[in-house]
């Protein structure tokens, strides 16, 4: 069936910022202050590149998603330009490992400052405990009624713009001291790190992950080929301003120092000095539908992915689950959905629980992971104007140069944070990408 041409330029620049802003600003600002020593210039530029990578990547692969006659976004591209083995190990890796990874830390960290908003305590199982009700919660929703989960996923969309352009705003008006360390809190200090600020890269690709996603929505949108690159270019911009003015109005408010000490829960402090206790309240509120935004909007996309797979015969069990896609106890891809979150919210759970990670966690490693797949298509965009299939010289040449020197800078970045967790997961990811790669092609020889 042709799909409507319904979104203009401004519509979809708005559907690609909803999509990139998630929760991870909200708790990476003291990480990426963390591995640049509390320098908040040097912070400020891993946002700038990050903004860099994503705008290069997006308008290289506007080539590929105007040429695409396949379903699934990135794994419709590498289907269309690579071929099926290969779109399988993609889509055996978002599956399987992206989409639920993503779900469940930003399930914990929603479980993190509920515990902060009800002055619970700062404990681990508590938090989890809190995450996986919220993991349950929202599989429910979404199996029960997808316009209910797409509701909410609009109303969180704009609340969640609200602290963070409201925090930079405070920032341009306030004169007042930065706060004292609070006396039961070891300060950090201030450190030269050399060149680990690359580390910093690694959160920063979190909280600006999900532009990729936007792509799906170029068949549907008026003239793509004109209004896509356009939009792909404002979007990230907008998106950028934004983590910047949340940046650098927390680090003014706060100071460095103060944000490195107290983590997480720094954010509550600016709602108390300048609303006292309720306005502490106020923006955690705000923080938390935000999160729980960004659980209810992976687990919406999370919950189809078993099911296109299973169209694409990439999957055991295929047709079973095209049949089985109604209901609540029959709803075969959403099963598949909760069980793969389940499964990596105790791995996620015993990283943290026995420090198996120094740093970060297991999203971020998934998100760096998932850099290598879009660089396989910024290569094959240069390929596509090598033999003038592609005619634009910076969409088709420049564009995917510059995307795969940002790319390269993130991956370097995400090994410079956790090189051996980093490696051990890799490995991990790379056995689920071989295993869809051979499953898929082992089906092909069979048909």
């Amino acid at each position: 069936m042709k799909q409507e041409k319904s979104y203009g330029l401004w519509t979809a620049t708005a559907m690609i910022v909803g999509i990139c802003i998630g929760s991870g600003i909200f708790y990476k600002v003291d990480d990426i202050l963390m591995f640049t020593g509390g320098n908040v210039f040097l912070g400020a530029l891993v946002f700038v590149i990050g903004a860099f990578s994503i705008i290069f990547g997006s308008i290289s692969l506007t080539n590929l998603a105007s040429r695409s006659t396949k379903n699934g976004g990135i794994v419709g591209y590498f289907e269309d330009f690579y071929s099926e083995s290969i779109a399988s190990a993609v889509g055996w890796f978002q599956t399987f490992l992206y989409y639920p990874t993503i779900a469940v830390v930003v399930a914990w960290a929603a479980g993190i400052y509920t515990c902060l908003l009800l002055g619970l305590p700062d404990n681990l199982d508590l938090q989890m405990l809190i995450g996986l009700g919220y993991l349950l919660l929202f599989y429910f929703i979404n199996i029960l009624s997808s316009s209910l989960g797409g509701h909410f996923q609009v109303i969180s969309s704009l609340i969640k713009l609200i602290p963070l352009i409201g925090v930079g705003i405070i920032a341009l008006f306030f004169n007042q001291g930065q706060p004292d360390i609070p006396s039961n809190v070891n300060p950090v200090p201030l450190t030269n790190v050399g060149m680990g600020w690359l580390a910093a890269l690694a959160p920063t690709a979190f909280s600006y992950d999900g532009w990729a996603i936007s792509l799906s929505i170029s068949g549907e949108v008026k003239n793509p080929k004109k209004t896509m690159p356009i939009a792909l270019v404002i979007a990230p911009i907008i998106v950028l301003i934004v983590y910047l003015s949340y940046f650098l109005g927390m680090t003014h408010i706060l100071g460095p120092e103060y944000i490195l000490a107290t983590g997480n829960s720094a954010v509550t402090q600016v709602g108390q000095m300048l609303l006292g206790k309720s306005g502490e309240v106020i923006i955690l509120l705000f923080i938390l539908i935000s999160m729980l935004g960004v659980v209810n909007g992976v687990i919406l996309g999370h919950i189809r992915m078993p099911y296109a797979l299973a169209t694409k015969n990439m999957i055991p069990a295929s047709e079973q689950v095209v049949k089985n896609n109604r209901g609540l106890s029959k709803n075969y891809s959403a099963l598949i959905s909760m069980a793969c979150s389940l499964f990596w919210f105790f791995i996620h759970y015993l990283s943290q629980k026995f420090s198996l990670m120094t740093t970060g966690d297991i999203s971020e490693i998934a998100i760096v992971f998932g850099y290598l797949f879009y660089m396989a298509l910024y290569i094959k965009v240069l390929m596509l104007y090598k033999q003038k299939i592609v005619t634009n010289v910076f969409t088709g040449l420049i564009s995917p140069i510059l995307a795969l020197i940002g790319g390269s800078i993130i991956i370097i970045g995400g090994f410079s944070s956790n090189p051996l967790s980093m490696i051990a997961f890799f490995v991990i990811c790379s056995i689920f990408s071989i295993s869809g790669y051979t499953y898929c092609k082992k089906q092909l020889s069979l048909s």
